[in-house]
């Protein structure tokens, strides 16, 4: 700017903000007096035009960043990753060993005596009942578990909607009322939801809905809080928008609010999922012992044997048992921190 207009203030290229503001926080202006412009707390002003004011939580966010991708974060990262798949890695090793070698010496020896067999799997898949047949258990799981996962986020998405963008009287004390449901154990509602369906018509018709529903209730607060979270931080603009184009809630919820919410949705369904396929206490509540629906947790609790005799089978059945859950992880995975982040930042 020329210097012979001294009462002309010098405009930053960020957002208009004048260079003497932006360098101290203060500027004076030639008849006008001293204006005092406030810097919030943590706010750095720039030291040149065109430079982004930083606050702390920027400052954090970008130090953490440098911390966990230097070569200490990186080394540290990699060692609780070989950590972590150590054990998994000897669980398949001991699942391919023979009978005799389980028993007898540890998995990393195979390594100085390498000798593998196919005959455990074959044996726990395909072998008698008393001492493996994991296929039809197997099935009864994914049975169980594809529909205590959809069931739940099917009801979570419509009353997530229902508490985050539709305007009803008492929409928030029903909302902290569901979301105070998380407290409640599941253990304290098998006896009564077993009396419930225990010896009725529609639990003989259809033997897997006392499980589907016991698995549903009770993952139904966590879905719609998660989904709520979520679906709140989406701008209104999208909806009015909608709405001013002649969409209805229909409209609104298939186009515009099931894309966005793909990654809070993958993100349950991971959860759900693996709490399911792992449960043992509910499905043996629910199946009072009938071995045609049980599901896979059920036999491998058995698995060993009556003596313990045939424990060596348990590691390919617990191998067996976590192939699905990594399937569906990995095909998810790209959803899931974001899911996982939902509603715990603003912005």
């Amino acid at each position: 700017m020329s210097k012979d207009t001294p009462d002309m203030e010098r405009v930053s290229p960020v957002d208009g903000v004048p260079e003497d503001i932006a360098a101290t926080g203060t500027t004076t202006l030639e008849g006008a007096g001293t204006t005092d412009i406030k810097v919030a707390d943590g706010d750095k002003p720039a030291d040149k035009p065109g430079k982004r004011v930083r606050n702390k939580d920027d400052q954090l966010g970008s130090a953490a960043k440098r911390l966990l991708t230097n070569r200490f974060g990186s080394l540290v990262a990699l060692l609780i990753a070989v950590f972590w798949t150590v054990p998994t890695f000897g669980l398949f090793i001991s699942s391919i060993r023979p009978e005799r070698q389980i028993k007898t010496s540890g998995w990393w020896t195979f390594f100085a005596d390498p000798q593998f067999t196919l005959d455990n799997y074959n044996e726990v898949l395909f072998g008698r009942a008393s001492s493996g047949a994991l296929s039809n258990y197997f099935m009864n799981s994914l049975v169980i578990t594809i529909p205590s996962t959809l069931i739940p986020l099917a009801v979570a998405v419509l009353a997530a909607y229902a508490f985050s963008v539709l305007q009803w009287r008492g929409r928030d004390v029903v909302f902290i009322t569901v979301f105070a449901l998380q407290i409640v154990p599941l253990q304290m509602a098998l006896i009564p939801l077993l009396r419930l369906f225990s010896g009725t018509s529609l639990l003989a018709n259809f033997p897997f809905i006392a499980v589907w529903i016991g698995h549903s209730i009770f993952a139904l607060p966590l879905a719609i809080f998660l989904l709520h979270n979520f679906m709140a931080e989406i701008p209104r603009d999208l909806i009015e928008a909608a709405k001013v184009d002649g969409a209805g809630h229909v409209t609104v919820f298939m186009k515009i609010m099931l894309p966005l919410l793909v990654p809070a949705i993958a993100s349950f369904a991971i959860f759900q999922f693996l709490w399911v396929w792992n449960d043992l206490l509910v499905g043996l509540t629910f199946t009072g012992g009938n071995n045609a629906i049980q599901p896979l947790t059920a036999r491998l609790a058995e698995m060993a044997g009556s003596r313990g005799q045939d424990w060596h089978l348990l590691t390919a059945g617990a191998f067996v048992s976590i192939i699905i859950p990594i399937g569906v992880f990995l095909a998810l995975q790209r959803y899931f921190v974001r899911g996982l982040l939902a509603g715990s930042v603003k912005g």
